[in-house]
């Protein structure tokens, strides 16, 4: 992997870290964030197909999505972003329809690197440390990881293309 990601949970704190490098710029970076058409081609596992029900990634705006996989089962997500400054910060929460009330504050930070690569830190802030360990025991990691590889196709599709 060309540019590992990194995720930190320190024991007993509510709170998960995740930074990755991407080799595209940050306006193009933030747009893979932000814009549902290129949300729905990378978030999530391989294997899970997504469908955007709402997704206005503005100061104020929704999201809502379900990833469904290939036995019928569906995972629904959905949030609402409470700060969005392009190129440079998104802030919003997150919540699991299988595990209701137990939401997330999550912050994404976009890093110009310079010569068209950019850093994203996420900090995710959970009610309770027993929900934290919950979200990672779900199999975070993997669903992080593989979206992160995906991510670097579509922004490579995007580099092609511009």
């Amino acid at each position: 992997m060309k540019n590992p990601t990194t995720i930190t949970a320190e024991p007993g704190q509510p709170f998960v870290a995740i930074v990755r490098d991407f080799d595209a710029p940050r306006d193009v970076v933030f747009r893979a964030f932000t814009e549902p058409d290129l949300v729905r081609q990378w978030l999530g596992p391989r294997r899970m197909i997504m469908e955007i029900l709402e997704f206005d990634a503005v100061t104020g705006g929704a999201y809502s999505y379900v990833h469904r996989d290939g036995e019928g089962n569906a995972y629904g997500f959905r949030g609402i972003f409470h700060t969005v400054v392009a190129p440079e910060r998104i802030i919003q929460t997150f919540e699991f329809d299988g595990a209701p009330h137990h939401v997330s504050l999550d912050s994404m930070t976009f890093e110009d690197l310079g010569d068209g690569r950019t850093r994203c830190s996420g900090r995710s802030a959970f009610l309770t440390v027993e929900a934290r360990d919950a979200m990672i025991g779900s199999g975070m990691e993997k669903g992080v990881n593989e979206g992160h590889e995906r991510l670097d196709d579509v922004l490579s599709s995007l580099s092609l293309a511009g």
